[in-house]
């Protein structure tokens, strides 16, 4: 029996999953809307053992979350439960520390395996993920959704992505963000390099694309 926790910020699927949780014999913890209602719920003397996570949800989304319990608490196995099913969001998740992914529309009989991989070995890859994998690492050399486009940015280099995709001049996002215009263009470019782009236009779309901002 593994003990359970649920973040999803849809109410009525997240009180199904419970049910269908603990009709597989699990133990369900709790049940959180979003990040940071699963941070304040979180008991570090009684963790769970893993955590069925919904990436696009308010406040904190299931990156974060799931980027934050890898640095905190990496004996925590996270089970990725989206929508998505586009290679980006599932390599994004994986590289945030997820051990496995599967939809939301899966079979229970699904979610019962990941289950019993993630209490056994660890991790759970399932055909949906060896694929997307595949077919990213196939399109290393192409010139736009592989995996070079997944670069990992640091908190700092997030808030500037987020603030350059709104209409502040770049002085005003260095007001926002309590730090010099030099500073601001230190970020830019770096996200240029990192990124390999040249326009703040091409930010923006690197971060509607990868689900860093929402449109």
């Amino acid at each position: 029996m593994a003990n359970i926790v649920l973040v999803d910020d849809h109410s009525l699927l997240r009180k199904g999953l419970a049910e269908l949780v603990k009709s597989l014999g699990h133990n369900v913890l709790f049940e959180a809307d979003h990040g940071r209602d699963f941070l304040a719920k979180l008991n570090s003397t009684a963790l769970p053992d893993i955590v069925l996570m919904d990436i696009n949800m308010p406040e904190m989304d299931g990156f974060q979350t799931t980027l934050w319990l890898k640095q905190n608490h990496p004996q925590i196995h996270i089970l990725a439960l989206s929508m998505y099913d586009n290679e980006t969001s599932i390599i994004r998740m994986l590289k945030c520390g997820a051990k496995g992914y599967i939809l939301k529309d899966s079979e229970p009989a699904e979610l019962k395996a990941a289950i019993a991989a993630l209490m056994d070995k660890g991790f759970y890859y399932s055909d949906l993920v060896s694929g997307k994998l595949m077919h990213a690492i196939n399109k290393l050399d192409d010139d736009g959704d592989g995996l070079k486009n997944l670069v990992p940015l640091n908190n700092r280099e997030t808030d500037f992505l987020k603030y350059a995709c709104t209409e502040m001049t770049y002085k005003e996002i260095a007001d926002k963000m309590f730090v010099s215009p030099r500073t601001i263009d230190g970020y830019r470019d770096a996200l240029f390099e990192k990124l390999q782009l040249k326009t703040r236009v091409g930010l923006v779309m690197y971060a509607i694309k990868n689900g860093i901002v929402q449109v």
